[in-house]
């Protein structure tokens, strides 16, 4: 997680769009989407986020079945500005080989983006945060800014630097200067949960006896999955335990900034009156774990708590405290956005589907979908040479952590049909030499404690692989309607 190369993560833009008024225009409604950074909704990752589940969730609809459709930031921030599949954007993974923010990206697939479309619907638009990786990581102080195309650079005082904070001044600020004549979106990207997990001063001292929760697959051999799952010890050593909840605790520490960011938010759009008219989103680009499997601390794996993600939404038409069990991926957020904005979305080359009629229809059509499959993919990281730390396990491994553990290797590269319609079921085939499948039957093992491939129906398998083969050449309309 740690590089030796660290360069500006962060963006600010705001464009404020100047048109005449037309008095016979439609109103249309405000957007704010708000991302955070490795939050995780399996692990407890929401528990610290009291007023954001009273503001956002109780005032209108979880998501109880969001998605992911690949557990790395990189590849899955680009995924939600372009509502596309990895193979279908092309980047892969956090690093420059694998596309991460890359020229190729600037040009092909950055001009198609979501917000771009919003801008030349007349929004104003503001970008507050974590943008693209580019091999750096969130910061929470000493980074520097992209504020409009200009370079500003940070240092480590609280009331000036502190980059959750200032995401929130910024924005606040925005929704000043806006002209009310022309309605708004604002992605606003906070550092929080990633490392290096720095709280605000006065919340450093907060959860001071909690630890990662010990059920599941905690702490459990990785019996039956790809070597990368095989290599841990287990169980793991004291020191492995005690960084990971350290780690755990201090996730939960700064995600308090951001639900005081949620709730300073909302109240601002309550004193200006748009409060009522304002769609909120609140989400993260994926999960995380912390010693599931015997995997310390990361992302990057095909489980449950990687690819899980918290998704609520308040805005008009919703009703207050409603829970969706459709499945819903982040290649959908811009879709929904879009048709938000009134964009006629059969003109508009993305694999995902909306959801708003979801949030708003009728309950009778509030759980149906047309997405009986979907597919989740990443392409692995590793170093050509070995690990001076960890000699012994050779080169080809990435993200080597306490005890060497390895959490990413060039081979972890898998791809995944997930599918809860008529069975709540997951097939993985992975690229490496073995040609490793997994397959988990998540009613009977939640956990995904047992690999049942060699259990299950072949006939089973050979239909499994043929959506994951249709899944994986999909594009635009043929992701939706995958039989």
């Amino acid at each position: 997680m740690a590089s030796a190369r660290v360069v500006s993560t962060c963006l600010f833009v705001a464009l404020l769009t100047c048109t005449l008024r037309c008095s016979q225009c439609v109103k249309l409604s405000n957007i704010i989407l708000i991302l955070t950074d490795d939050q995780d909704v399996e692990m407890g990752g929401m528990t610290p986020m009291k007023k954001t589940k009273a503001l956002i969730g109780d005032a209108g609809v979880t998501f109880s079945n969001a998605f992911t459709v690949t557990p790395l930031c990189c590849p899955s921030r680009s995924s939600i500005l372009t509502g596309k599949y990895p193979h279908n954007h092309l980047v892969r993974n956090n690093s420059i080989s694998g596309n991460c923010s890359s020229t190729t990206w600037q040009k092909e697939a950055e001009p198609f983006a979501f917000p771009v479309y919003l801008n030349k619907l007349r929004y104003q638009t503001f970008y507050g945060g974590k943008y693209l990786n580019q091999v750096g990581n969130s910061k929470y102080y000493n980074y520097t800014l992209s504020a409009n195309g200009k370079e500003e650079k940070h240092g480590d005082n609280y009331e000036k630097d502190y980059l959750t904070d200032l995401v929130l001044n910024r924005s606040l600020h925005f929704l000043e200067e806006r002209s009310p004549s022309h309605p708004f979106f604002m992605m606003l990207c906070p550092p929080s949960p990633h490392s290096p997990w720095t709280a605000a001063p006065h919340y450093q001292q907060t959860f001071s006896d909690v630890k990662a929760p010990r059920n599941g697959s905690f702490n459990m051999p990785g019996k039956g999955k790809h070597w990368l799952l095989r290599q841990p010890a287990n169980p793991m050593p004291n020191s492995s335990v005690e960084y990971l909840d350290n780690a755990y605790r201090r996730r939960w520490q700064t995600l308090l900034s951001v639900d005081d960011m949620v709730e300073q938010l909302i109240n601002k759009l309550d004193s200006i009156k748009e409060l009522s008219n304002t769609y909120i989103f609140y989400t993260s680009d994926h999960g995380y774990h912390t010693g599931q499997f015997s995997l310390p601390i990361d992302k990057r794996q095909l489980y449950e708590f990687d690819i899980r993600i918290p998704l609520l939404v308040r805005g008009p038409g919703i009703k207050p405290k409603l829970t969706l069990q459709s499945p819903v991926l982040n290649i959908d957020l811009s879709m929904t956005i879009l048709d938000i904005a009134g964009v006629n979305l059969s003109t508009v080359n993305m694999d995902g589907q909306s959801f708003l009629p979801q949030m708003v229809s009728a309950p009778s059509l509030r759980n149906g979908t047309e997405r009986p499959f979907f597919l989740v993919e990443y392409t692995g990281e590793g170093h050509s040479s070995e690990d001076p730390s960890c000699p012994k396990l050779g080169p080809g491994l990435a993200e080597c952590f306490p005890d060497c553990v390895c959490e990413d290797a060039f081979n972890n590269t898998y791809a995944c049909v997930r599918t809860l319609k008529d069975a709540n079921l997951q097939y993985c085939e992975f690229a490496d030499n073995e040609s490793f499948v997994e397959v988990y039957n998540l009613t009977s093992d939640p956990h995904q404690l047992e690999n049942i491939v060699k259990k299950v129906d072949p006939a089973l398998l050979q239909i499994m692989n043929q959506r994951l083969i249709k899944l994986e050449s999909c594009t635009g309309d043929s992701c939706r309607n995958v039989k």
